[in-house]
């Protein structure tokens, strides 16, 4: 197997996560703040890997499934992260639910595979509108985890609300796509 810079980059955000759980526990003053710079440095990897992928002519099979693999896990692990430091109604059915879509998406895309209609369901425009909205409510609320803590942590729950509603109508768009391949 050839590992190429776009999965390196894939790999280092997957070699982030433990890095990330430690340095959310740490009893430090500050920890949170860099908790959301490994986050932002991952969501940057996460961008910047799939940017290389396809302006170099990088894209490989693995690639292309490790890549979906670390933004969730990194996503989950934060979110889980998250609601154990901040169990608010809104954070935990919120997260819930962007926990829920991207178990139910990803178990979708592994059979539509099997069945060999994956194109229906391949990433649209409005799922990178909901990962984007996603990196900015995590990394604002694990911001507001030190800095700012009020006002922010409200934002960064206003923030995963809203990632929440467009995890749901991307996860509504996935299904409709898929639709004629789950009726048969």
């Amino acid at each position: 197997m050839y590992v190429n810079l776009p999965t390196s980059l894939t790999l280092l955000r997957i070699a982030l996560i433990p890095f990330l759980v430690v340095a959310f526990y740490l009893p430090w003053k500050g920890t949170h703040v860099l908790c959301a710079i490994i986050f932002a440095v991952a969501a940057i990897t996460d961008w910047l890997d799939g940017y290389l992928a396809r302006k170099m002519s990088l894209t490989t099979l693995f690639g292309a499934f490790l890549d979906p693999v670390a933004d969730k896990l990194m996503v989950v692990v934060t979110l889980v992260l998250i609601v154990q430091a901040d169990p608010s109604p809104y954070v935990a059915i919120a997260s819930a639910i962007i926990i829920g879509r991207e178990i139910t998406i990803a178990s979708l895309r592994e059979w539509m595979a099997e069945i060999g209609q994956r194109h229906q369901v391949a990433v649209s425009g409005l799922g990178k509108w909901k990962t984007t909205s996603q990196m900015v409510a995590i990394i604002t609320l694990l911001l507001s985890m030190d800095v700012w803590t009020g006002p922010l942590r409200q934002i960064g729950q206003v923030l995963l609300l809203v990632s929440a509603v467009l995890t749901l109508w991307s996860m509504v768009t996935y299904l409709k796509s898929a639709l004629p391949a789950l009726r048969q």
